[in-house]
């Protein structure tokens, strides 16, 4: 497999642009053999590295591993702080006009505590509309681009809150719309969910100064978007 792109890597941290279609570390409820931590561990010749937060399966962008436990640590109390500042972002059915939050409690099967508290605040960056009848009742389809900001890290929080306002992400089998994601796979050709977490802004755990870590799109991601006429929202990276 290509090595990740390193985005950033001093003696305390490393984090890279992950690839859509890779999961991050083993999970009980997944039979996939390959994972970015071990493929990571042996691209940086062995280092031992701590996982600090995860995305999805699908996602792509930047994903930040500690090499300590005390660095991971100092870390994890920021995600559950939530003093650190994630922007994802993210291609939905319809049009989102207005800025918002989105506050809807959420079910973790794979911890087993219930519902727990979800928030989400997201900003439409473009909107469109296309020549292609995907859902056959109309001739057009009209799509947008969101950043979307979550407070707290729920699985699978930002495509359970957009399908839950009914702005389903484009590409997302478990919780999306069915029919656009056969067009946009079978007609279109495009296979990734269009998530990608585009930055990342924490306290570093060696400086106390603020870092800010940016993943530019890759060429997948901005396929979605030409097909959805809004890949000239976002700057050529």
């Amino acid at each position: 497999m290509t090595p990740f792109p390193i985005l950033y890597e001093d003696e305390m941290l490393v984090a890279i642009n992950k690839p859509s279609g890779i999961l991050v570390h083993r999970t009980g409820i997944s039979e996939d053999r390959v994972f970015v931590l071990q493929l990571l561990r042996d691209q940086l010749g062995g280092t031992h590295i701590y996982t600090t937060h995860r995305i999805d399966r699908g996602a792509s962008g930047v994903l930040v591993f500690a090499k300590s436990q005390e660095a991971a640590r100092f870390l994890g109390e920021q995600f559950m702080e939530k003093t650190m500042d994630k922007r994802y972002w993210i291609l939905v059915r319809g049009w989102v006009k207005e800025p918002g939050t989105i506050d809807y409690a959420l079910a973790d099967k794979e911890s087993g505590r219930g519902h727990l508290d979800a928030v989400t605040n997201y900003s439409p960056l473009g909107m469109s509309e296309i020549d292609a009848p995907i859902g056959l009742r109309y001739k057009t389809a009209r799509f947008s681009l969101v950043e979307a900001r979550p407070e707290t890290g729920r699985r699978h929080q930002i495509r359970k809150h957009f399908a839950h306002i009914n702005h389903p992400v484009i590409g997302d089998i478990r919780h999306g719309d069915v029919k656009q994601n056969k067009y946009f796979r079978d007609v279109f050709g495009m296979k990734r969910m269009m998530l990608h977490a585009a930055s990342i802004c924490f306290q570093h755990p060696g400086t106390g100064k603020d870092l800010t870590i940016a993943a530019p799109i890759g060429d997948d991601f901005r396929f979605g978007l030409q097909l959805a006429a809004l890949d000239h929202i976002l700057p050529q990276q």
